[in-house]
């Protein structure tokens, strides 16, 4: 029996299409879904936000501006499970996002992991350090549905 859903999500395109098919799976199976952001810190070049690009228009670390991004796109995750009468929680995290991911799904015990995918071949995942292709490849005891865009 499936419970507990852990998506991972990135606000792309692929991460949405992921959400959706979680919110549905998880009303028809009961299971409650724990959305999880995170910010990958080794991909950081600036150290600030010009003032023009962030919502506040003052300047803002690179990591805060992240953090209210991944915060907007989490806060509609959590509103399509309320609407469908989903139970859900959000998280943001700092870190490798394979690493975070895998760590998340070992604490919380999480029965299915729903990630999105761009869809890469192995080779062009391996030299752009996918994701999901991370997650899959890992040894981990966690089933994986992937869900292409």
């Amino acid at each position: 029996m499936i419970s507990k859903i852990l998506v991972p999500t990135d606000g792309s395109e692929t991460s949405q299409k992921a959400i959706e098919y979680a919110v549905d799976f998880a009303k028809q199976t009961g299971a409650g879904i724990t959305f999880l952001s995170v910010i990958d810190r080794g991909a950081f070049i600036a150290r600030s936000i010009p003032a023009d690009a962030t919502p506040t228009h003052i300047i803002e670390p690179i990591e805060e501006y992240l953090r209210q991004a991944a915060e907007a796109y989490l806060k509609e995750a959590v509103e399509k499970c309320r609407e469908k009468g989903v139970k859900s929680t959000k998280l943001i995290s700092m870190g490798h996002p394979v690493e975070e991911i895998i760590n998340e799904a070992e604490k919380t015990n999480v029965d299915l992991i729903i990630i999105g995918s761009h869809g890469r071949s192995a080779i062009a995942s391996a030299v752009l350090g996918s994701v999901t292709f991370g997650i899959i490849h890992k040894e981990t005891r966690f089933p994986v549905l992937v869900i292409r865009r």
